[in-house]
């Protein structure tokens, strides 16, 4: 397990597209994306201080915030790279129940459709990793009565259906590309942790695997989960999803406080926490081109001030 010791500390996070990066920086967002005719589109928005109140910045309750920010943030980034690549016109044809939407709700029809995404994406990782372990383990309730046994076969289940998950997606020609998008996201913001010039050659020695990375803050969103939901009963299999459910948020609060954590110290017992997240992101990384470093490093670049982009 390597030393992770940023010359320059920061929290500068991004996320893949579909043949681009976003960057978030302190105060702007920045989207760059590959066209289909090989240029480079850039995209840069401030950040709203809209959530910016004391309260949202407490430990737990930011973790919580930055989670559901960071799903907007994200889906409406990704959508935007994805406008780039819709065959034919780009004008695509509304289903009827758009249509309507648009009809009666005009612009705002667009935050409508957006919630319904995130919606859906949280029902289905609910559905996937909480209820599916959980239904299958209660088959064993005849046959094991420790509940604490119960719990461990249900966290090795959830890890082991995240893990089918990742590696069924990673079949995906398209997503393939993305994790490579991945890879030159971490390998941008390593270089810059380094002190070293962000360029595409000084960026390309540095590794895919980054301890603030969204897959490490999901693993460690499956460990805590294990370990918070190892004291809820088994008697009543209705009532142990509901109350995983009501402590889901307490989960994301601390799973992101370990995140934070992980990226400013190089505490051995956060270190070791932190090494399974590293691994899981040989899942979700792949090496990137050239090409694809110097949308990410052009992504980064843009959300730095005039100061930090004197020092890169």
């Amino acid at each position: 397990m390597s030393e992770y010791k940023p010359a320059r500390p920061n929290s500068i996070g991004g996320q893949a597209l579909i043949e681009g990066v976003m960057m978030r920086g302190k105060d702007k967002i920045s989207i760059a994306v590959r066209k289909p005719d090989g240029e480079i589109d850039l995209k840069v928005d401030p950040i709203s201080k809209k959530h910016q109140m004391a309260v949202f910045k407490w430990p737990i309750i930011r973790g919580i915030v930055a989670l559901i920010a960071s799903m907007i943030i994200g889906v409406k980034a990704l959508t935007y790279s994805a406008e780039f690549f819709v065959e034919g016109d780009g004008t695509e044809e509304k289903g009827k129940f758009e249509t309507w939407l648009y009809a009666k709700l005009g612009k705002k029809a667009d935050d409508v459709l957006l919630g319904f995404s995130l919606v859906f994406a949280v029902v289905f990782a609910l559905l996937l990793f909480g209820a599916l372990p959980t239904a299958l383990v209660s088959f064993l309730r005849g046959f094991i009565e420790n509940s604490v046994l119960l719990s461990a076969i249900e966290g090795v289940t959830k890890i082991a259906v995240f893990i089918i998950y990742i590696v069924s997606i990673s079949q995906m020609k398209d997503i393939k590309r993305v994790f490579q998008y991945h890879g030159a996201e971490h390998k941008t913001i390593h270089c810059y942790e380094s002190g070293e010039e962000v360029t595409v050659e000084n960026a390309r020695k540095f590794t895919t695997l980054h301890p603030r990375c969204g897959t490490s803050f999901l693993f460690f969103v499956l460990i805590i989960s294990i370990m918070l939901f190892t004291f809820v009963s088994w008697d009543n299999v209705g009532i142990r999803l509901v109350t995983k459910l009501l402590m889901f948020p307490l989960v994301t609060g601390l799973s992101y406080e370990m995140i934070r954590l992980a990226g400013r110290t190089n505490n051995p017992i956060v270190r070791a926490l932190s090494y399974p997240g590293l691994m899981m992101q040989k899942l979700t990384t792949r090496q990137p081109d050239d090409r694809q470093l110097e949308v990410a490093i052009i992504a980064f670049k843009s959300v730095l001030d005039e100061a930090e982009v004197e020092s890169v």
